[in-house]
Parts: structure tokens; sequence; C-alpha cells
């Protein structure tokens, strides 16, 4: 297991709005790193970047290519007036781009307007004395705990509780990219025997609070495709902290190989 943050901190800087660093092999997922740690060095970027950001609101990813072995990851300013930057971060390997990330940072408004509307969390994080599991040390899941629920839900869904298993160290935003994509396609459980493969395009995820937090390094994901056809399905995702409050909403484009 290689924690994300050892990762963050042996990376080279460059002076320039970004650093380079190696993707070690218990991050991969087949020839490619795990998308949710490309998106985090990019957001990690962005942060060292642009100074005293406000809180991140949105990300937009674009999973253009496979990375792997020695990555660059370099963030632009792209727009910054009063109360929003727009930041975008790039993050190449020697095979050519591999990410394409948005990242729209925003400070807290005054506002009239207090509605919440949300769905709460559907159960509560496993208890102390749960059964985990965790993947295999050579597979990017080697990094998490998880703890399924099954019960309930539809032929392509999931609803997963999951945690780093090093979490310390990480900032709270750069942690939950990291969370946020650890889940397989929805569409996946209805090919599961067949193992077809699948292959995220994009991500666009929108944060419901400025200072996501949670216990125990806890976040419950879900995910559930409507629409799965001709090699592409559509999902639906979101993630709630430990005591069930709305954390982010998010959509995802997928590539079905079969």
């Amino acid at each position: 297991m290689t924690p994300l943050a050892g990762i963050l901190a042996g990376a080279v800087r460059t002076g320039d709005g970004g650093f380079t660093t190696a993707i070690p092999t218990d991050w991969m997922q087949g020839r490619t790193a795990y998308g949710g740690l490309s998106a985090a060095l990019a957001l990690q970027a962005a942060l060292e970047a642009e100074p005293d950001l406000p809180p991140l609101r949105s990300a937009q990813i674009a999973f253009i290519g496979p990375l792997a072995g020695e990555v660059r990851v370099t963030a632009t300013r792209l727009r910054r007036g009063r109360n929003a930057a727009f930041l975008q971060s790039d993050v190449a390997s020697a095979a050519g781009l591999g990410l394409r990330a948005t990242f729209v940072f925003m400070a807290p408004l005054a506002s009239a307007l207090a509605h919440d509307a949300a769905p709460r969390a559907p159960l509560p994080p496993p208890a102390a004395d749960a059964e985990l599991y965790t993947g295999p040390e050579d597979f990017f899941t080697g990094n998490f705990n998880f703890r399924d629920h099954r019960e309930g839900t539809g032929p392509a869904e999931w609803l997963r509780w999951a945690r780093l298993r090093a979490f310390d160290g990480l900032h709270p935003f750069v942690e939950l990219m990291a969370i946020g994509d650890a889940l397989p396609p929805a569409a996946f459980k209805l090919i599961e025997e067949r193992r077809t493969p699948l292959s995220s395009l994009n991500w666009q995820i929108n944060f419901q609070t400025a200072e996501p937090r949670t216990a125990d390094g806890w976040w419950l994901l879900h995910a559930a495709a409507d629409t799965a056809h001709h090699g592409y399905s559509t999902q639906r995702m979101a993630i709630w902290n430990a005591a069930g409050e709305p954390v982010a909403e998010a959509m995802q484009g997928v590539a079905i190989f079969g």
C-alpha cells in the first residue's frame, strides 16, 4: 500500500504551477492509473498553483488516455474574479495527455436562499467490529477499506462505504477526489460474470458543502445507471459523510467494450 500523502510528498515541484511524480503499481487499474488518483493529483496541482483559493465547488474531469509511470501534473489559472476562480489541470505521461480537469472554486455568498432537500445517507457507517474488505495489494483497491450494502439496490446500482487506508495529511477535497471514483461503473453489475472491460470517459462532480468532513475516514458512495446500450452508459453518483450529510452529487459517462 502506498499512501496518497506519500506520493504527493515525494513529488518534485517544478516551480511553474506543477510537479512530476511516479504512479506506483499499487495505484494502477490495468494499463492506467486509477482515475480518482489522477484527479486527486490534478486538484493538488491547482491548489498549489493559486494562493488563497476559496472552497472547491465543482470539477469536470475528462479521462483522455492511459497514465502510467512518471507523470507531469500542471495547473493553469483560467480566470479569477472577486468570488470565483477557474483553474485547469493536465496530467500527462510518456503516452501523452491522460487527464484534463477544470476546477471551480467559489467563496460563500450572502443569500436569502436556504433550501436543502438533498437525501440523507440511507444507512449508517460500518461498526467498529464490522467485517471489511480490501482489494489485492497490486491493484488500486488495495489502498481502500470497503463495505458493500446490497439489500434493496437495483441491478445496476452500487452502495458502498469506502475509506482510504491511509487518509491522514490530505487536503479534504483531495481525499474526496481520490475516494469519489472508487466504485466500479454501475453497469458493471449487469455484466459482472462476463468481465467485459469498461472505462470511465468523464466525471462531473458538484460539492454540496464548503467544508467536507467525516468520522474515521468513512464516505458512503452511490452510483446507479439508468441506461446502458450501444457501448455507452451514463450514471448518477452521490457521496455522503459518516453523519449521513450530503457531500457531493456527480454524473459519469462510461464506455463498455463488449
